[in-house]
């Protein structure tokens, strides 16, 4: 009599049928009711006949493919990452990152958004790549958002990684002149050591490069100390 006396103290008046049903049962149930977070959201799902495109890309030797597919207007709303090593540990991330970031786009999250939180992060496999235009990359999801950001948003994704690429095949290097005293070479002033043991940015996470007796990053102009 009490939980019957408490279910209908909960169902608010004017309710409909249904909501008054399912207001009884939670009442008596005592369970929260599942329900959505953000009901204005509207998921929008591609048509079952769309168009895509694949890329191939290879990072230090790992293979793989980007395959989008996109909405009538030419927007991305869906993306796959394949990579060459199925089963692989990568292989798995990937997946679960590329269905992520294909159920974001569906519901409205902008692409930018995306590309932006992924741009600069740095973990292996990272090295040169095969694409001209993203010559040098931190991660599988740096080139993904290299790409993605190049293709559907803007060139200026691909500048940072074109001075960072120019940089790590040039880097800073010693003076060829030398002492005639005791024949050593005479470091150069802009010598601060080798790309190759240079940190990653603490401002945006990308590869720094030797500036003088520290290192300067070419992406946001951040240094490690120096001025």
């Amino acid at each position: 009599m009490l939980a019957e006396n408490s279910a209908a103290l909960a169902v608010p008046p004017g309710a409909s049928p249904e909501q008054s049903e399912r207001e009884e049962k939670k009442a008596v149930s005592g369970a929260p009711e599942q329900r959505d977070l953000f009901v204005r959201a509207q998921r929008r799902k591609l048509p079952d006949e769309r168009k895509s495109l694949t890329h191939k890309f290879s990072i230090g030797g790992h293979e793989g493919y980007i395959i989008v597919g996109m909405y009538e207007e030419g927007e991305p709303g869906e993306i796959f990452i394949k990579m060459a090593k199925e089963g692989s540990t990568l292989s798995g991330f990937m997946d679960g990152l590329a269905l992520s970031i294909s159920i974001g786009l569906q519901y409205g999250v902008p692409l930018k958004a995306l590309v932006d939180k992924l741009t600069n992060t740095r973990f292996e496999p990272s090295g040169f790549t095969e694409n001209p235009s993203i010559r040098y990359t931190s991660s599988v999801l740096d080139y993904l958002a290299r790409w993605l950001g190049g293709k559907f948003l803007s060139s200026d994704y691909l500048k940072a990684s074109a001075a960072s690429s120019e940089d790590m095949i040039h880097p800073a290097i010693s003076s060829p002149a030398v002492n005639a005293g005791n024949h050593k070479p005479i470091q150069s002033s802009s010598g601060g050591g080798t790309a190759g043991d240079a940190p990653s940015c603490s401002t945006c996470g990308m590869l720094m490069v030797p500036n003088g007796s520290c290192y300067k990053c070419v992406n946001c102009g951040s240094t490690s100390g120096c001025s």
